[in-house]
């Protein structure tokens, strides 16, 4: 089960009652693999009000009890790391982003990070994955999709940067290797990336840069990288059944790596058609 937004933590990021039900339910009802909602790296990267946090050793212990009933219930727990970056859904607390950019003409302008800036972002994913660690996941995600903070370095559309932290895809790829380093060196299970394979405007990502990107992944260590797409600039999006499974499916046939494929897999033959036909392997 995908990471979704259900906004029902309390005021400081902690699970309650709702989500020992909510995740209960679907390890009893069969997931293999329960993945929780975003978990926010810093009390400034949240998607929106309820988010779960994980930026203080004081949300570890609700987050055991909750790992704990969903692997009681037989499946497996999974925490995804992250930070909405400009798309912080809530007041009073400073957008941050890479370039001084809003996400539409309406939406507020987040401040530019600075070099320091961006170490306390990756020393955020350091600490988030040591927190996971200690509150027993199964499996770690980096989020880098969906138009928050390390997809909008990631995209040239988002990210205009002039130093080592823009232009060049190595450049624009830099914060997320030291975030995926800085993970690695806390958490030794299974590490997932999810990605924006494409971001649907002229000018942005596709899916043939993230096989770039997907190869230096691989070279650190993802287990599987996760395709998503959109969500970095405000568009329509032409969605059908599977419309996100070629991208699965380039990045595992050419880099060799396992894949997983998301948005609009409604039912269990279809589901089963994109595993048994190899394009995807979740």
């Amino acid at each position: 089960m995908s990471p979704m937004c259900m906004h029902s933590a309390d005021d400081d990021g902690r699970v309650t009652d709702f989500h020992m039900v909510h995740y209960g339910a679907r390890a009893l009802g069969g997931a293999g693999l329960v993945f929780l909602e975003t978990t926010a790296i810093l009390d400034n990267g949240l998607i929106g009000p309820g988010d779960i946090g994980i930026w203080e050793d004081g949300q570890v212990e609700g987050l055991s009890r909750l790992t704990k009933v969903i692997q009681r219930f037989g499946a497996k727990a999974g925490c995804q790391l992250g930070h909405a970056g400009r798309q912080l859904g809530i007041e009073g607390r400073p957008a941050i982003a890479p370039s001084a950019i809003p996400f539409t003409e309406t939406s507020r302008v987040p401040q530019a990070l600075t070099i320091d800036g961006i170490k306390e972002v990756v020393e955020a994913f350091r600490q988030g994955a040591r927190r996971a660690k200690e509150a027993g996941f199964d499996v770690v995600e980096v989020h880098t999709a969906h138009g928050y903070l390390l997809n909008e370095f990631l995209s040239p559309l988002a990210n205009h940067r002039t130093d080592e932290y823009g232009g060049s895809h190595e450049n624009r790829y830099r914060i997320v290797r030291e975030a995926i380093d800085a993970v690695r060196s806390e958490w030794d299970g299974p590490l997932f990336v999810r990605i924006s394979s494409t971001d649907y405007k002229e000018g942005g990502n596709t899916p043939e840069d993230f096989l770039i990107y997907g190869q230096w992944m691989k070279e650190q260590g993802v287990d599987l990288i996760d395709c998503s797409s959109g969500g970095i600039a405000m568009i329509k999006v032409n969605s059908f059944p599977g419309y996100q499974v070629p991208a699965a499916e380039l990045l595992r046939e050419k880099l060799g790596m396992m894949t997983g494929a998301v948005g609009l897999i409604e039912t269990g033959r279809q589901a089963e058609e994109i595993l048994q036909n190899g394009r995807a392997d979740i």
